[in-house]
């Protein structure tokens, strides 16, 4: 019996999974030398389920469907537990399409200027995926060092989801956590068969228990605009408001700020963040900086 129809996810979501996953971890030999890509290779998991590393092959470029036995063997074999092996058989059952490549995202010289003009509210530019593709200083010292994430990781639901300090700074993660997701949801149900979506999906699926769930429940209401609460390791606890705003120009991208009420500890706690930023006197900056 096969499943309906192949969805670019689900190979996204093999390749995670076997990445995380030794030679010695499922019994085969482990020659100790150089791999060329982390985790098992194609032929290995081909070997542990019985299949053809062609077919294997097939099945994780979408070019084949996916027989519910090899599913299930699959699962077995990569170690998934019962929401893992979930996710999996909805993903091999979900529609499809094939996967367009998208341009690398650069942020609106727009936004670029909106972003050097803001000295002491926070203030970020997210993409399609939640990529973080430019901040202000004071972004930087309110949230993370974002010049230390590695330029290709920098993805909002990414540090929320996978990061433990980024998860720790927020007081009602659970809140930001679930907004993610309903707004990756969306970017899903508008543009299917997005590669760099499935990718990530595929990556959080596996790294967090939350996000599969979150995933599978469908949500599909985010938020433009809220309250977030941050235990900052060096102003205390700060309750922002926060808006997202649309650049007309570029649709796709959007400036996120938070602000604080007047006379409130949290406005205290940004400006003295502002007035520690300023000391160092840096610029906006962006992904590709």
């Amino acid at each position: 019996m096969y499943t309906k129809t192949y969805s670019p996810e689900l190979g996204e979501f093999l390749k995670v999974c076997r990445a995380r996953l030794g030679p010695r971890t499922v019994g085969l030999p482990d020659s100790g030398g150089p791999r060329r890509v982390p985790g098992l290779r194609r032929e290995e998991v081909a070997q542990l389920v019985g299949i053809s590393t062609h077919s294997y092959a097939r099945l994780e470029q979408g070019r084949a469907p996916a027989p519910r036995s090899v599913l299930g063997t699959l699962a077995r074999v990569l170690h998934l537990d019962d929401e893992q092996r979930d996710h999996l058989f909805e993903l091999a059952a979900s529609p499809g399409r094939a996967p367009r490549r998208r341009p690398a995202q650069r942020v609106h010289p727009q936004l670029r200027r909106i972003l050097d003009e803001l000295q002491a509210t926070p203030a970020l530019v997210l993409g399609r995926h939640l990529d973080i593709l430019a901040w202000n200083p004071l972004a930087a010292a309110l949230l993370t060092d974002f010049d230390r994430v590695p330029e290709n990781k920098r993805n909002y639901a990414r540090l929320l989801f996978t990061d433990p300090a980024f998860r720790e700074l927020c007081l009602d993660w659970r809140t930001n956590a679930r907004t993610c997701v309903a707004h990756l949801r969306l970017e899903a149900a508008k543009r299917p068969g997005d590669p760099g979506l499935a990718a990530l999906v595929g990556e959080l699926s596996v790294a967090d228990a939350d996000f599969r769930q979150w995933w599978a429940g469908r949500q599909m209401t985010g938020l433009r605009m809220g309250t977030k609460r941050l235990r900052h390791p060096v102003v205390g606890d700060l309750t922002l408001d926060w808006d997202s705003l649309t650049c007309t120009a570029a649709p796709a991208q959007k400036l996120v700020i938070a602000t604080a009420a007047p006379q409130t500890p949290a406005r205290d706690g940004l400006l003295f963040l502002a007035s520690w930023t300023a000391d160092s006197d840096r610029p906006a900056r962006d992904a590709a900086a």
